[in-house]
């Protein structure tokens, strides 16, 4: 048996200390978590953060920083996530864009109001890519070298 991990981005967006992140369903539960989800085939890190943001929240967004690399190995289905994280800037947001299926909304929300839902988080990465966004983490997106 061959293993393979998935490759993932997340988004950090952050304005006037809130951060936008997505309610969304995984399984039966509801979940918060940061707009997420799997590069496609072919794909550029950088063009599938700002696509899933986009789809996940109607947030259109342009990434300026890499805040990290990140390994996840979930524990309800053994599954290990690579997630590269970026910081974005809101440029604009289209509030008639219907949302990808499995998003409830988007919220906003301060780094307290996470921590007090942790048990609600996707996954410990939510908060720990917000904390590492605070304590002023940020790798230059030159960093990433794509075709």
């Amino acid at each position: 048996m061959r293993w393979t991990p998935h490759a993932t981005v997340a988004t950090i967006v952050e304005d006037n200390g809130r951060f936008l992140l997505v309610e969304e369903t995984s399984g039966s539960n509801l979940v918060l978590n940061q707009p997420a989800g799997h590069l496609e085939e072919d794909e550029h890190f950088i063009d599938a953060a700002r696509r899933e943001t986009l789809e996940e929240t109607g947030w259109h967004v342009e990434p300026e920083h890499l805040l990290g690399l990140y390994v996840y190995k979930a524990p309800a289905n053994g599954v290990t996530y690579h997630r590269a994280c970026f910081i974005a800037r809101a440029c604009f947001h289209d509030a008639a864009r219907e949302l990808d299926d499995g998003i409830i909304r988007a919220v906003w929300m301060t780094r307290d109001e996470v921590a007090e839902n942790m048990h609600r988080l996707r996954s410990e990465l939510v908060l720990k890519c917000i904390d590492d966004y605070l304590a002023g983490t940020r790798y230059p997106l030159s960093l990433i070298h794509e075709p």
